[in-house]
């Protein structure tokens, strides 16, 4: 900590994505239309999952909490991104840059495992169906929950801690939108080319190591229900190949830039858009669009509340009648 305290930068000037107007106006619109359809479909995935009784199941749950770090993962950065695009004012102060560093780990390193969690629930159901209500009970379910934001908080916690290590004399410009190691430490008073190989090591190798396992068990499941031709088989077939797009799309951006830390491409700001908005926004897409189960609850809750909507003036006036006899 003692090098810490050597660290004169008070705080990071953000350059994010682009410097011309016209972009940065295109990206505000685009965004923040990205981040409305994040929070507004995940929202209804959690609320459909707890209103209706048959999707108590473990598959629903785990997605319900999915959903909940899917919202968390959207609203780390890009409410700031876009309030700066209006204000102009891109500054962050070091704590700030700090917490947003401890929250993207958080929720990125809690969905890996809860990914991992979910491939494993859709494995059991398929591989070995006898037994998956005595291995997947419910108690089981909450314990990987669990277990996931555990494993999130300590990896969160290892990137702050070596973040707190580095001393930061200028210069303050971060090439992104918000702060993450790979563009932070390269400001650092230091040899970024051995830090570098911590990046590597603690995510980029074990973002690696994860997907090869979800990769692995996928297509254990996939060869599993190739044999099989029934109508749950084909069902099950959807199932994995949505959680295996999911998978993709979410670990390959993560790969390619904690595997190679010290680029400075520009495609590695897209690929920092695309995993920290655009994936977020995958988990209601691909679950509510393939799966009929989530559709037919969420038309029941909109009966449910349509229904509801029309029952409430004559309800009012009911009372109001009732309060004028009492009176």
């Amino acid at each position: 900590m003692d090098v810490a305290n050597k660290s004169t930068m008070s705080e990071f000037v953000l350059l994010g994505l682009s410097n011309s107007w016209e972009l940065q106006m295109f990206f505000f619109m685009v965004f923040s239309l990205f981040y409305v359809a994040t929070m507004v479909g995940n929202s209804l995935i959690v609320i459909t999952v707890i209103v209706d009784p048959h999707l108590h199941s473990p598959m629903y749950f785990l997605l319900t909490n999915l959903s909940i770090i899917d919202m968390s993962l959207a609203s780390f950065a890009t409410p700031k991104m876009i309030t700066d695009y209006l204000t102009g004012h891109k500054t962050i102060s070091f704590n700030g840059c700090l917490t947003q560093i401890f929250f993207l780990h958080l929720f990125t390193g809690t969905e890996i495992i809860l990914l991992m969690a979910m491939s494993f629930d859709r494995y059991i159901a398929i591989c070995k169906p006898l037994h998956y209500a005595s291995i997947i009970s419910p108690h089981v379910c909450v314990a990987l929950v669990v277990a996931s934001w555990i494993v999130g908080i300590m990896h969160s916690m290892s990137q702050v801690i070596f973040a707190l290590t580095l001393p930061f004399c200028g210069p303050n410009e971060v090439d992104s939108f918000f702060c993450d190691l790979p563009v932070v430490f390269q400001l650092a008073c230091v040899d970024t080319s051995v830090l570098g190989l911590f990046m590597i090591s603690t995510s980029g190798i074990i973002a690696l190591s994860c997907f090869i396992v979800l990769f692995d068990s996928y297509v254990t499941v996939l060869v599993t229900v190739k044999h099989h031709s029934s109508r749950g088989s084909s069902k099950a077939l959807s199932t994995c190949t949505a959680h295996f797009i999911v998978v993709f799309l979410f670990f390959g951006p993560c790969i390619f830039i904690y595997m190679w830390p010290l680029s400075s491409f520009l495609i590695d700001k897209i690929l920092s858009v695309f995993y920290t908005i655009f994936t977020p926004i995958l988990n209601p897409v691909i679950y509510t669009l393939r799966n009929q189960e989530i559709k037919t609850a969420m038309r029941k809750l909109k009966n449910r509340f349509l229904n509801f909507n029309k029952a409430m003036p004559s309800n009012y006036f009911s009372s109001y009648l009732l309060v004028l006899l009492n009176c």
